[in-house]
Formats: structure tokens, C-alpha cells, sequence
């Protein structure tokens, strides 16, 4: 008989397993505490379980874990993963330092289907959705990772302190399980949702459903043009859903006090870094309570774009803050091991 994975199952779902095994109602606490706060490897780590229970649990179920096959450094600090999966597809996971904060950037799928011209995940292609497990497993992954070294390198405990659905993947293309997974962070590992932001390339209607099932949690759009015609060419997607439609969800998606949507914005060399094109931004986000994020591109190898000047970006941001839109040119970290925004290509074996 096969094993259940028990981090393949929703609260309700431990709620039934631990009833069908006989046992009290206050061990699925227990598990939820020793898989999402401990992260234990297996059943045998639960060592508040005696060896008799622990021994009979293991015979019908097990704790799935990611396989770390390479983990790189950059020069600036940052961490790029691969990991894979129980069917041998691989996934990337970018930990990136910054001050005080720790961010995660997890993958939502293997692979991606949305075929943006300037991001090389695009490339690949969809593999397949993640599941709910595989897209916690990342963030539990790491930080087991960084628990271990703080060990034995610094009294400290390093711990992820932020979470970016930024990765590999749409996660709004894969809205169940990405929905399950932020609950799980929330309910499961007490990460606070203000410290969890989800990015999408504009599945509009999916950006509305968000707002009424998931935690709220901060909400990012990756927008990068200004005119239907040039995201069309650089973005597939918004010939189903353009820049009007997206912009109108955004304007009706509700937002908490002092939170605000992140547009994110890859500004290409002679492509959409224009002085017109930055005052189109400011008339197109009018009305929406925002901030924008400015990305100069991160080149690859085989890419056809280029990055634009310094200059040209400051110029830009300045046109955007004398609009009253506040405006950040987001620093490219992790280019020297392709783990920048745009960069991610897991390595297919």
C-alpha cells in the first residue's frame, strides 16, 4: 500500500488521518508544529511521539522533502537553489539579503507557460504545476538549511523573514494550490502576511478571486509597457487580458489600510524607457494607490534586449516621482549566478 505524504494534506486532511489512526485530536497540532515550525525530515525526527507511535505512523505515511542538488553564491550575498522534485523536474529558489530583511523568491511551477520575451524561464516552457507541499518545501528547505549553519557559524539564527512568489512560474495559473500554500504560511509557519508578496503577470480575473480566498497579502503586477501594442509583443498575455482590463482589477482589488499594489516595471533599452512612455505610466496608474518598482535588465546570454543607461533610468524614475507616483529602481542582485529577476532556468537532468 502506498505511503501518505503528510505534507500533502490540508488541516482538515490531518484532522482525518490522525482520527482513522486512533489517536486524539490534539496530535494533528502536534504534527502541524514538528513539519511547519520544526521541519522535520520524517516521522522518526517527532520525538515527542513515542518509538512505538512514531514506528506506526511511519508504516503508512511519510514527510516529503525536496533534494538539494546545487546551492550557489553570489559576490553580493545572494542565494540561488536547485531543487528537485519527487519526479526529477527541478525548481529554483533565490534567497536574497538585504539589511535586516531575508527574502525568499519561491517558484509556483516548473517551468512557465506565459512566454514573456525578456525572462528566460520563459524559455523552458510549463513542465508542470507545483503542488502545495513543493511550493512550502522551498521555504521550509532553506531555512533548515540556515538553521544548521547558524549553528555552527554564528550564535544568530538566520531565518527567512520575507516571501516573493517571484520565481519560476505564474502563480495565479496555478491558483488552488499557490492559495493553499499562502494559508499554509500564514496558519501553518506564522509568516506574517505583510511579509508575503505575490506576483503575476495579469491573470485578471484570477487577481479578483485572490482578493476573496486567499490571506491578504501584498499583491504584485508585472506590468513592464504602456501601450497594448508593445506588452503584446512582450508579454503574450495581454492580448487575453490588456493593459485596461488588468488595470481595472487593480483598481477594484480591495486593499488594507497603508498597503499598496507593486507595479513592477523591466525597462528595456529603446523598448518602453521612453520620457512618453513614463508619462503614460503616470496617467494609467492614476486612481490606483501604488508604487513602482523599476527594474533595469538583467541581459542573459541569447537574450535580444538590452539594459538601458543609468541615466536613462534615473530619468525615468525622476518623471515618475514629479508625477507623484513613488517610484524605486530596484537594485539587480544574484546576476553573476543568473538568479536576477528574469534569470531563472533551472537546470533540466
Amino acid at each position: 500500500m502506498a505511503k501518505t505524504n503528510l505534507k500533502d494534506m490540508s488541516k482538515g486532511e490531518l484532522e482525518s488521518f490522525v482520527h482513522k489512526s486512533s489517536l486524539p485530536p490534539y496530535r494533528t497540532g502536534q504534527l502541524i508544529h514538528w513539519i511547519y515550525e520544526k521541519y522535520v525530515r520524517s516521522i522518526d525526527e517527532i520525538t515527542e511521539f513515542s518509538k512505538d507511535l512514531r514506528k506506526r505512523l511511519s508504516e503508512k505515511a511519510y514527510i516529503s522533502n525536496l533534494e538539494l542538488l546545487k546551492r550557489q553564491s553570489s559576490k553580493d550575498g545572494t542565494e540561488k537553489y536547485l531543487f528537485r522534485l519527487e519526479d526529477g523536474e527541478t525548481i529554483e529558489s533565490v534567497l536574497i539579503p538585504d539589511a535586516d530583511r531575508l527574502t525568499l523568491c519561491i517558484s509556483s511551477q516548473a517551468g512557465c507557460a506565459m512566454g514573456c520575451k525578456f525572462c528566460l524561464t520563459g524559455e523552458i516552457g510549463l513542465k508542470r504545476n507545483l503542488k502545495v507541499y513543493e511550493i512550502v518545501d522551498q521555504i521550509i528547505s532553506v531555512t533548515r538549511v540556515l538553521s544548521l549553519e547558524s549553528i555552527v557559524m554564528s550564535p544568530r539564527e538566520k531565518r527567512v523573514t520575507n516571501i516573493v512568489f517571484m520565481g519560476m512560474g505564474e502563480p495565479l495559473e496555478n491558483f488552488d494550490e499557490v492559495v493553499e500554500s499562502l494559508w499554509r504560511m500564514v496558519e501553518f509557519m506564522g509568516i506574517s502576511k505583510r511579509r508575503i508578496t505575490l506576483s503575476t503577470a495579469g491573470i485578471v480575473p484570477k487577481i479578483l478571486e485572490l482578493a476573496g480566498r486567499s490571506p491578504h497579502v501584498n499583491l504584485a503586477i508585472s506590468l513592464n509597457a504602456t501601450a497594448d501594442e508593445v506588452r503584446n509583443k512582450l508579454m503574450p498575455l495581454n492580448k487575453k487580458y490588456p493593459i485596461k482590463s488588468l488595470l481595472d482589477a487593480c483598481r477594484r482589488f480591495p486593499l488594507k489600510p497603508r498597503r499598496k499594489i507593486t507595479f513592477e516595471y523591466v525597462v528595456l533599452d529603446g523598448i518602453n524607457d521612453t520620457m512618453d512612455d513614463a508619462g503614460r505610466l503616470i496617467r494609467l496608474l492614476k486612481g490606483i494607490r501604488c508604487k513602482v518598482n523599476l527594474i533595469p535588465f538583467n541581459p542573459y546570454e541569447g537574450s535580444k534586449f538590452k539594459r538601458p543607461s543609468d541615466e536613462k533610468v534615473l530619468k525615468f524614475q525622476n518623471i515618475l516621482l514629479a508625477g507623484n507616483i513613488t517610484a524605486l529602481i530596484r537594485k539587480s542582485k544574484g546576476e553573476d549566478i543568473l538568479a536576477a529577476c528574469g534569470q531563472m532556468k533551472a537546470e533540466y537532468i
